[in-house]
């Protein structure tokens, strides 16, 4: 097994390499990320070995047996197993995806496990959204209307329906806002990928009421123009969605309003 070496400048100190099970014939080892900033210690990477035949298919089916039977301390998040929720986003294998719906096929050699980059870290694979959450509510999620409310409901056509498909599927992983080089540079005042499909996904529902003044919210050199059309969103999103499409759409909707 090749030890991880540290550049002589890392901020990061050497793991703890954990035994590997006894009599398994079928062992992988996994580098994951540790970090807790209430010991006020760097962090670490440490590597655990799993034996394979008593391990499920998914990512998450291996952190969730060492935490198990390994080290109860490592720390994630992790809620539906089905890719609905988001929860367990984080970098695998140099990859921004959901451990629940990553395979352990998937990953050739050694797994290594990291928090989703660029944010910052809370606990281990826990990345503060407390920012990201943020960006997200300024796009006013929901539906605006003007117009006296329905008795039952607010109708749509079915035309007018499958406009959202590609948009409302979003679970909100953060996994193509932090692939994002434009969100790493400008995260604090660009929305990013996510936050931006969902401000198409109101921008276009015939049902809103508000398509004027969320364009102007959206009019300023940062909220909405970093986007450099890099295309990791698209690449990277576990539900196959493509954030930098609704991106597009957004601006081509800012000039039409102009024309």
């Amino acid at each position: 097994m090749v030890e991880l070496t540290l550049p002589k400048n890392s901020r990061m100190t050497a793991g703890k390499t954990w035994p590997k099970p006894t009599g398994a014939t079928n062992v992988r080892a996994f580098r994951i990320y540790r970090f807790d900033p209430d010991t006020g210690e760097n962090p670490r990477v440490d590597t655990y070995h799993v034996d394979m035949d008593k391990c499920g298919p998914m990512i998450l089916d291996a952190l969730i047996k060492i935490k198990n039977e390994i080290d109860p301390t490592l720390t994630f998040r992790r809620s539906c197993r089905e890719g609905i929720c988001g929860s367990c986003a984080m970098n695998i294998d140099g990859i921004n995806t959901l451990a629940c719906i990553y395979g352990l096929d998937e990953v050739k050699g050694d797994v290594k496990i990291y928090p989703l980059p660029h944010m910052p870290v809370v606990k281990d694979l826990i990345p503060d959204l407390t920012h990201f959450y943020a960006q997200h509510a300024s796009i006013m999620p929901w539906l605006e209307t003007k117009t006296n409310k329905p008795a039952t409901e607010w109708r749509q056509s079915i035309d007018d329906r499958k406009k959202l498909d590609g948009l409302y599927e979003c679970v909100m992983c953060a996994c193509c806002s932090t692939s994002c080089p434009s969100y790493w540079w400008n995260g604090d005042r660009y929305l990013g990928p996510a936050a931006l499909l969902h401000a198409y996904r109101w921008i276009i529902d015939s049902r809103d009421e508000a398509t004027g003044e969320r364009l102007d919210e959206l009019q300023d050199p940062f909220k909405l123009y970093r986007c450099h059309t890099i295309m990791n969103c698209a690449k990277t999103c576990p539900k196959g969605l493509n954030p930098a499409k609704a991106i597009a759409e957004i601006k081509k909707k800012m000039v039409e309003r102009t024309m």
